[in-house]
């Protein structure tokens, strides 16, 4: 984990308008919100990574509302078209979202159906993500 958060650091880039990352106390709302636990990953991930923008994959984020990756409204999006419930959007592609499970699995989602897998959402950041 602390190797891939390292690379995410690394390829940055610097913008006008930096992402923050969120408290835990926000992560907490989103949960409220959202009704449904994050895995521990995304967890960790939120609070120490979120704020790395690079590359066209944008990841959801979780310290500010009304940015267009925000995790409630991504998920509930997925949600409205079809994402079962008990998964939670990571990253938004058009109508495809990659998403992960309560056990931490990340899956992608395209129509209709899950199309791949991958072990824990490092593997996803490292394997998809940092790959592109």
């Amino acid at each position: 984990m602390n190797d891939i958060l390292e690379k995410l650091q690394q390829r940055n880039q610097q913008t006008t308008f930096p992402l923050e990352l969120p408290t835990f106390e926000q992560l907490v709302e989103i949960e409220e919100q959202i009704l449904i636990p994050l895995p521990q990953d995304l967890k960790s991930y939120l609070l120490e990574g979120s704020d790395v923008l690079f590359g066209h994959i944008e990841p959801v984020t979780a310290a500010d509302p009304s940015t267009h990756t925000y995790l409630p409204e991504v998920t509930s999006y997925a949600w409205s078209i079809g994402l079962p419930r008990e998964m939670i959007a990571i990253c938004q592609q058009g109508d495809d979202f990659y998403c992960i499970d309560q056990m931490g699995q990340v899956h992608f989602w395209r129509d209709g159906r899950m199309t791949a897998q991958w072990e824990t959402l490092w593997d996803w950041i490292e394997e998809v993500w940092l790959e592109e």
